[in-house]
């Protein structure tokens, strides 16, 4: 009986621990209400598990932003939700007194971004980094903030008149359709992928109202032109001019129906992007008028006849390739829709000019297949880079505002996500080098000055560590040897490029690099970089040529000799004199290569970036298949541990997010002492409230922390709060750090003393108001006295007069009657 009992109380006590395990749990993770966490700090306990178990509450229930510190993180809900961008919802987030209070949203970051240049004396420039991966929602996000932009700060209550405010407006916003149609394409990750990144400066006058905006671009991806991945798309625009051309349109560039090219893969796939007419529309609000627009998509036609022109291998190498059958129409229509000569075209591609020798001696050599085609790719490719480049330019000419008219700026960065493709080569090697110097822009900005500036302060911090992509950064970019200085030094030495000795060169010189790897199993030869957000294999077939990116000088020769207008434009014709000098200099100094551009471009936003405020976005991709409702942990957890969130979050819940600089301390929250009982003096005794005067010789941080203690100690009392959190105030050299929690208590204490204060003037008030009524009162009531007297005297003055008047005619009439009397008395004794 006692064995039962025994068992009885084993098997109770290990069921109450489980029940007490699962009581923590829920305690710990409160599962029931993870989705009304907007703030990723506030999980308990801030791990990947529990931070992933509150974004995917919140993705189910159609939340799709969520705070996580400074970072907003943005989940691409692959659905349209339009109540979420409304006009409304809009005017909401910019009208309210305080939208962090708001539930987390774009516009929250937006409308922060934009009371901070609006607040301040001398305006600091903002800056809002979009980041992610492929097909997180980038292009979407930085469509929303200008949208909101345009909405809030383009209002006809500007200085200028409201039509033009509408003009700027629209212009500005029609830029994304007209960018997005030439610059984005369907990758395997996103229907709608930036194949270019992009920095939009939105220009602010005096009075915060937007007077313009330019654009800078990186790095296009021009081989999408000629060399479309398995299952991907070449850019919208040519699928737009495909299926949105009308009948006449169709004859004049000679596409008809059911016509194949071989650079339009996958046609038959209809995407929302495109829509041809919104294009079209777009380009006419940017002033691109209807002529010209015919004459782009004319060349597009003809860029798009170019890529079937296919060639045979010659049976004499002294002969050039030969045409196949079914490509010489193609050559005489692409020919006639880029207004160039047939032959001409046809001898240029086929054939190498060679200046050899100090003459300067030309020879001419025939192309082989593979050369052929290499030619006709570049003469699309830089056709449609010399055309995309000018429809930048006409934008910024329409949108740009005059210098003089504006004097800040709030600049929107969307750049391509970080890839990793089962084959990558330098175009992935230069988007996966600018997402690591963004990276490291984070990084330093927020994780390492925050936790450096507590250590300067004098705070006692335990650090928090962070990956830092350095390493990686000096594997890409280092001096005096990198990859990029490697790629350099092999084009400079002007010899054919092999892809083995490129891999032994990379793996020899960086080998001491702990992010430099080798995929051992693979039969290409290649070098795998370990970058913050994985480890990508790199290609090393190909990367000096793509590196150099030569362009034949016969095929812009040839492109200036055209007889249609807009490449005449893209293609001046420069003076002969000019052109020998020309080629005489860069024969001596080295050809810019595309990996030295594209670092000299980066660098220069950096420097824009590290001069404004940046404002961080980071888009989450839930799952790589694009489908709603559809949170995959593995992959959502594999990009929260590759942007650096969870360091974020680990800093932004262990640390303190406001500080504040000892004198405005002191001046915001000196009346908070008007809480505290008096006290004898003393020592540390605080002086009677004169103004701030008596505040500011607390500099010491001894007497200051005194001093904030003794503030504190005061707040309870009105307040009424349970308790005071731990170490709520730190005081450093120069600041005064807290937590979110503290600042609530003082600005509720600081609140309740200005009712205080608010009250006793409204009190004396109505009292002076009292009495002044009352004085009014006593003065009204002898007005009226003396009115009333006055009245009273002036009637009794009239009686009297009036009595007067009847009295002296009564006794004329009197007299008069006796005199009467008496006549008739005499006449009668007469």
């Amino acid at each position: 009986m006692l064995r039962q009992v025994n068992d009885h109380n084993a098997g109770s006590d290990g069921q109450s621990r489980v029940f007490l395990r699962e009581d923590l749990q829920e305690f710990l993770g409160k599962e029931a209400l993870l989705h009304q966490l907007d703030d990723l700090i506030k999980v308990n306990p801030v791990t990947l598990e529990t931070v992933l178990r509150c974004l995917q509450a919140r993705y189910r229930a159609d939340i799709f932003y969520t705070n996580a510190g400074c970072t907003l993180v943005a989940l691409n809900p692959f659905k349209p939700v339009p109540q979420f961008y409304t006009l409304e919802l809009m005017r909401e987030y910019h009208a309210a007194p305080q939208p962090q209070k708001l539930k987390p949203h774009i516009f929250t970051v937006a409308e922060q971004t934009y009371r901070n240049v609006k607040s301040l004396m001398d305006p600091v420039n903002q800056s809002i980094v979009v980041s992610g991966e492929s097909g997180a929602g980038k292009t979407w996000t930085s469509r929303c903030l200008m949208k909101f932009y345009a909405v809030v700060a383009a209002a006809p209550a500007s200085w200028e008149s409201p039509k033009i405010a509408e003009r700027i407006e629209q212009r500005i916003l029609n830029s994304n359709p007209v960018m997005e149609a030439f610059g984005n394409a369907c990758t395997l990750r996103n229907n709608n992928s930036s194949r270019f990144g992009k920095f939009i400066q939105l220009q602010l006058n005096r009075a915060q109202q937007m007077t313009g905006a330019a654009v800078q671009t990186y790095l296009l991806e021009k081989t999408r032109v000629a060399c479309q991945a398995s299952s991907e798309r070449n850019f919208h625009i040519f699928y737009q001019i495909c299926k949105g051309a009308s009948e006449d349109e169709r004859l004049q560039w000679h596409l008809p129906k059911g016509a194949a090219f071989s650079w339009l893969p996958n046609p038959e796939r209809t995407l929302e992007e495109d829509c041809f007419e919104e294009t079209r529309e777009a380009m006419l609000h940017l002033g691109i008028d209807t002529p010209t627009q015919n004459n782009i998509f004319k060349v597009l036609a003809g860029l798009l006849h170019l890529g079937n022109i296919c060639f045979a291998d010659s049976e004499d190498e002294a002969q050039p390739c030969q045409l196949k059958d079914d490509a010489k129409c193609s050559v005489r229509t692409s020919a006639s829709l880029l207004g160039l000569y047939e032959d001409m075209l046809l001898e240029t591609v086929r054939i190498r000019t060679i200046r050899a020798g100090r003459q300067q001696q030309v020879f001419r050599k025939p192309c082989s297949r593979a050369e052929c085609d290499t030619r006709r790719d570049c003469l699309a490719k830089v056709v449609y880079a010399r055309l995309f480049d000018w429809l930048v330019s006409v934008i910024n000419s329409s949108i740009c505002a005059d210098p003089d008219s504006w004097t800040a700026f709030i600049g929107l960065l969307d750049v391509y996500g970080f890839e990793s493709f089962s084959d990558n080569s330098l175009e992935q090697l230069c988007i996966n080098y600018a997402n690591e110097k963004l990276q490291q822009h984070f990084v330093a900005h927020y994780l390492r000055a925050q936790q450096e500036e507590y250590t300067l302060e004098g705070l006692e911090w335990s650090f928090v560590s962070y990956q830092d992509n350095q390493t990686c950064l000096d594997l890409i970019e280092g001096s005096p040897i990198s990859i990029c200085s490697l790629l350099n030094e092999e084009c400079r030495l002007n010899r054919p490029s092999s892809a083995a000795q490129l891999q032994t060169r990379i793996e020899n010189a960086l080998a001491s690099s702990p992010c430099l790897g080798r995929n051992k199993l693979s039969r290409e030869p290649s070098f795998i970089v370990v970058h913050y957000a994985g480890p990508v294999r790199y290609l090393t077939a190909g990367l000096v040529e793509k590196n150099k990116d030569p362009v034949p000088p016969e095929l812009t020769e040839l492109l200036q000799l055209s007889q249609d207008p807009l490449l005449t434009v893209l293609f001046p014709t420069q003076p002969e004199e000019k052109n020998q000098e020309e080629s005489l200099s860069q024969s001596r100094v080295p050809a810019l290569t595309v990996v030295s551009k594209f670092k000299a471009s980066l660098e220069q936003l950096l420097l824009v970036l590290h001069s404004t405020t940046p404002h961080y976005v980071r888009c989450i991709k839930p799952n790589s298949q694009g489908q709603p409702q559809t949170f995959i942990q593995e992959e959502v957890l594999s990009q929260l541990e590759a942007c650096g969130l969870m360091e974020t979050i680990h800093i932004s819940a262990a640390g303190f997010p406001i500080r504040v600089s000892h004198q405005n301390f002191m001046e915001r929250y000196a009346l908070l002492r008007r809480l505290r009982s008096p006290t004898p003096s003393g020592p540390h005794s605080l002086p009677a409230a004169r103004g701030h005067s008596g505040w500011l010789p607390c500099t010491e941080e001894a007497t200051l922390q005194t001093v904030l203690q003794d503030l504190l100690s005061a707040l309870p009392a009105l307040t009424q709060t349970a308790a005071i959190p731990a170490d709520p105030l730190h005081c450093g050299k120069t600041k005064v750090f807290m937590t979110e929690s503290t600042l609530e208590l003082l600005e509720r204490g600081r609140a309740q003393v200005l009712e205080q204060c608010a009250r006793c003037i409204q009190g004396g008030w109505r009292q002076h108001q009292h009495r002044k009524q009352e004085r009014q009162r006593q003065a009204a009531i002898l007005i009226q006295a003396a009115i009333r007297s006055w009245l009273t005297r002036k009637h009794i003055w009239r009686l009297h007069s009036a009595a007067t008047v009847i009295k002296r005619t009564w006794q004329k009439w009197r007299v008069r009657l006796n005199k009467i009397s008496l006549q008739k008395v005499s006449t009668a004794l007469c």
